[in-house]
């Protein structure tokens, strides 16, 4: 458990603690879909981890850098969420998607993502007008640049550094355009 006395955590867990009660106050007969969305090294994928720890039951837990198809693909990959995953599973049927080859620049295997389990799908861009009625609990995570940039290169390093501007012209592209967090049931600030 995180400590309290760090703020970064405490909002974190904030974020954790308030989607549970959400997805907890769910009729039992929903399976739960949770979209997570804000900008990079905002804390999308720590959220997500804490929540498929503390879940009770099995979850299906999906990143957005698992679909991306490459630097330029933010757009592209919330709309391959939103039509071969949330669509199917809103009609309650199995979702098949494949995985981006990062290194090969093209899709991977095919996955797929049962209707019957709850479902977490953590990334930036995830959360949109078009995606927000597929989903129960929507999470916008907002954090200020210099910090979030500082999380991001901490955990990336060199291998994100030189397309951290590309990014984040997406990501703003993605806010003018989409406006997601007046989309999210929860909004929480990361320090």
């Amino acid at each position: 458990m995180p400590s309290s006395a760090d703020p970064v955590d405490a909002a974190l867990e904030r974020a954790v603690t308030e989607v549970q009660q959400a997805v907890a106050a769910l009729s039992p007969e929903i399976v739960p879909v949770v979209l997570i969305d804000g900008r990079s090294g905002a804390g999308k994928s720590t959220v997500a981890a804490r929540l498929r720890k503390r879940w009770t039951g099995a979850v299906n837990v999906i990143g957005l850098d698992e679909l991306y198809p490459g630097w330029d693909g933010l757009s592209e990959g919330a709309e391959i969420v939103r039509t071969r995953i949330l669509e199917p599973i809103a009609r309650g049927t199995d979702a098949f998607w494949n995985r981006w080859d990062w290194e090969n620049g093209r899709p991977a295997e095919e996955v797929m993502t049962p209707a019957s389990l709850p479902l977490i799908i953590e990334g930036a861009g995830v959360l949109t007008a078009a995606s927000a009625p597929l989903a129960h609990v929507r999470l916008w995570l907002e954090s200020p640049e210099p910090a979030r940039r500082d999380r991001a290169l901490a955990r990336d390093g060199d291998t994100y550094r030189p397309h951290w501007s590309r990014w984040a012209q997406q990501e703003e592209a993605h806010l003018r355009t989409h406006s997601p967090h007046a989309h999210a049931t929860i909004r929480i600030d990361i320090p």
